[in-house]
């Protein structure tokens, strides 16, 4: 009995040992030891985070670009020079070196010189395809940066849907709740709670959908910012975006623009194809110099020699390839003039876009949304007062829903067309 007495008393003693050991976090302690929740992402974290990306849609044109600078520095150069080695005269029935005076062993060097200025031509040609590439790199930039805008926009407005559908479906609940009321006083049907309840479930239904275009919202931003940053809440103001110039500052701007200076750069190729095509009319050449060792005491033999091409019937080969680099020329100059066009063409449609949808913005701010809200609450009171049916009833509470959806999508639709506008000019007049 004294040795189980012993025992217990050695186990409570070694519990409270380590009771004493462990420290006791309180609930405030143990809080503040959770990992804090990420930011909000905003629109210019996405896209800093998307031009710094590893994506190889930016990284192609610089590498390209690279490629061809050392290829213009490989295209300025002379051809190799050529080394020839042989003998000379050897006899055949002794194979003897000094039998016979002309038997020689020969050694020779040659080394062309390409016509005119065809190498440095070259050289222009390949350093303007580099700097085409540069400008595609600066070209891509700002698509990244338009599409990232883009794809924040939409899964802002898909999540601030989402809200604006919540407090919809909480006031149809509590819509419930008043045809309920009414019903026990027996001026309304059941018909009028079963319709409250079907407007119940279509509201979940616009839940469903508009889950569905946030998940893909959320897919295509990930494609630019990557997964873990696309799964992060947005924030909850709209973004601080630059403001663009008005439309005839920007329409300067366009001759400036990647897409075309891209195609400057074509252009300015194409040109130099030409100057290598003149330069085919004028005489290549080459010098030849050899050395020819003979046996005994006879002398050795020097030479010294000139080759030279001649250019004569130039009809079916000079002329015909001058006249291919003339018209690749032009139509590379058609190109870059297309381009253009096609880029005032969307600064008038997205000027236009931002202009009146800035319009309807102000309007539904100052009357419909307002106008809206007074009529739904003015439904209700009538529906109290027996004045109003419940089709009507329901009918006003879903048009303010709408009325809301509207002006959000509006305003979204507005901070796009302020994104291509900025891809149109190009922050910073970069």
């Amino acid at each position: 009995m004294a040795r189980i007495m012993f025992a217990t008393a050695a186990a409570l003693a070694f519990s409270l040992s380590v009771s004493a050991a462990e420290p006791i976090t309180s609930p405030e302690a143990a809080a503040s030891q959770k990992p804090a929740a990420a930011p909000a992402l905003t629109l210019e974290e996405a896209v800093r985070l998307a031009l710094h990306s590893d994506d190889p849609y930016l990284l192609e044109p610089g590498e390209r670009a690279s490629a061809l600078d050392d290829q213009a520095t490989a295209a300025a150069q002379l051809p190799d020079p050529k080394l020839k080695v042989g003998l000379a005269n050897w006899p055949t029935d002794s194979f003897s070196y000094t039998q016979e005076p002309m038997t020689q062993i020969q050694v020779g060097l040659s080394q062309a010189f390409p016509k005119g200025k065809t190498l440095d031509y070259k050289r222009q040609k390949m350093t303007a395809m580099a700097e085409g590439e540069r400008f595609m790199t600066a070209l891509r930039q700002r698509e990244v940066v338009l599409d990232t805008r883009a794809n924040w926009l939409d899964l802002y407005y898909w999540v601030h849907a989402a809200q604006e559908v919540r407090k919809s479906r909480q006031a149809v609940k509590e819509l419930i709740e008043v045809v309920r009321a009414v019903y026990a006083t027996g001026r309304s049907n059941s018909q009028d709670i079963l319709r409250a309840e079907l407007e119940l479930s279509l509201l979940d239904d616009k839940l469903v959908a508009i889950g569905r275009g946030e998940a893909m919202a959320r897919a295509r931003l990930s494609r630019r910012i990557g997964t873990a940053a696309a799964a992060r809440t947005v924030s909850p103001s709209w973004p601080a975006m630059t403001h663009p110039d008005a439309r005839d500052v920007i329409a300067k701007l366009l001759p400036q623009h990647p897409a075309v200076r891209i195609l400057a750069a074509k252009t300015d190729a194409a040109a130099r194809d030409v100057d290598i095509a003149h330069e085919q009319y004028k005489p290549g050449w080459a010098v030849n110099v050899g050395y020819g060792a003979r046996g005994s005491d006879r002398a050795d033999f020097a030479s010294v020699g000139v080759t030279m091409d001649l250019p004569i019937f130039t009809g079916k080969r000079q002329d015909k390839m001058a006249a291919a680099a003339k018209k690749a020329r032009q139509a590379a100059t058609l190109s870059e003039d297309a381009t253009l066009r096609d880029l005032r063409e969307k600064l008038d449609t997205a000027y236009a876009d931002w202009q009146e949808t800035g319009k309807r913005i102000t309007l539904y701010k100052s009357a419909v949304i307002k106008r809206a809200k007074d009529t739904a609450e003015a439904s209700v009171l009538s529906y109290r007062s027996g004045v109003t049916d419940f089709p009507e009833l329901i009918r006003t509470r879903l048009a303010e829903l709408n009325t809301e959806l509207t002006l959000l999508k509006l305003e979204t639709d507005r901070y796009k067309a302020q994104a291509r506008l900025l891809f149109l000019e190009g922050e910073n007049n970069e």
